[in-house]
């Protein structure tokens, strides 16, 4: 019996659960969603959420986040409306209270992609539906489920695999941390100085790496830190909001790049992921991402298949 199927023998509910970071969630929660991912990538129509309505409120602009989630809605069967921010009242200065409590009245679950952790939680503890965490400053959950899901599907295993993240502390970084770390990962961030993941986000997956045969190490060597290495992952230098400080981080992050030379310290068999969108030869070189060792539009894809485990579980139960 393989990984998988050992998952699937266990029945588990998060009906009516919000979605913010996998601190609130066990390593058992996280499995049971990767082997419903991994049924619903097999078997992607049906109609369990037929009548229900996902609410996808936007702060931040999106591709893969907001068709994976409204693709996905629509493959069970249910529907998914974007809200823009700017085009609702919340924008015009209703108070997110406010806004969670009607959305609460009209749908089923709400996704929100904002600027703000702070925000979520406001919009999560006035919501009476469960809302689910589409990015925001600290956390990228949905991000982060679906690379364990890609490396899972790449290596046939997570316990003991070599992940080594290089690039920003940013929120990318700390779910990943996170989620590896609670499946028993070797997880290994390579920042910069003055890059690095949040302290308390840091040791409270190093406590979780602990619990579960797993390590986090956080190190600015990143030729170092690739030896042995299973999996390579990077994100952009300057995310969304942070274009003002892109110069500075060209010239801090220089020495960060995954390219070729990097990959050859790695292990033989090592698969790279980005969380995309890429700017390729500044973070990674376009022999990498485009050359025989990428994962990253698996990955992409996987964004639907593991948001789709999510929405049926929290709202169908």
């Amino acid at each position: 019996m393989n990984l998988m199927d050992q998952m699937m023998t266990h029945t588990y509910s998060l009906k009516d659960r919000d979605v913010l970071t996998w601190l609130d969630f066990t390593q058992s929660d996280v499995s049971m969603l990767l082997a419903q991912a991994q049924d619903l990538k097999e078997n992607p129509h049906s109609s369990v959420l037929s009548g229900k309505t996902l609410a996808m409120l936007f702060e931040k602009s999106s591709t893969r986040t907001r068709v994976s989630f409204e693709v996905g809605m629509v493959q069970l069967g249910g529907h998914a409306m974007y809200l823009n921010t700017r085009d609702i009242q919340v924008g015009r200065g209703e108070s997110i209270e406010d806004t969670a409590k009607v959305l609460s009245g009209y749908v089923d679950a709400i996704m929100f992609r904002t600027t703000s952790h702070e925000k979520l939680k406001q919009l999560a503890d006035n919501a009476s539906v469960p809302v689910i965490n589409g990015l925001c400053d600290q956390y990228h959950p949905c991000q982060a489920l679906a690379d364990i899901f890609t490396i899972l599907e790449l290596k046939g295993r997570l316990c003991g695999i070599k992940l080594v993240y290089i690039g920003d502390g940013n929120n990318v970084a700390h779910s990943l941390m996170i989620a590896a770390a609670m499946m028993g990962m070797e997880v290994e961030i390579v920042t910069p100085e003055g890059y690095g993941p949040d302290p308390t986000i840091l040791e409270k997956s190093r406590q979780l790496a602990v619990k579960h045969q797993g390590s986090v190490v956080w190190t600015h060597d990143a030729e170092e830190s690739v030896k042995g290495a299973d999996v390579i992952y990077t994100d952009v230098w300057a995310s969304m909001g942070q274009e003002d400080e892109a110069a500075e981080r060209l010239k801090d992050f220089e020495g960060y790049q995954v390219n070729e030379q990097l990959l050859k310290k790695a292990k033989q068999d090592v698969s790279f992921l980005h969380c995309l969108p890429a700017h390729r030869e500044e973070e990674v070189t376009a022999g990498v991402i485009d050359g025989p060792h990428s994962a990253v539009f698996q990955q992409a894809e996987n964004r639907m298949h593991v948001q789709k485990a999510i929405l049926q579980s929290v709202i169908q139960g």
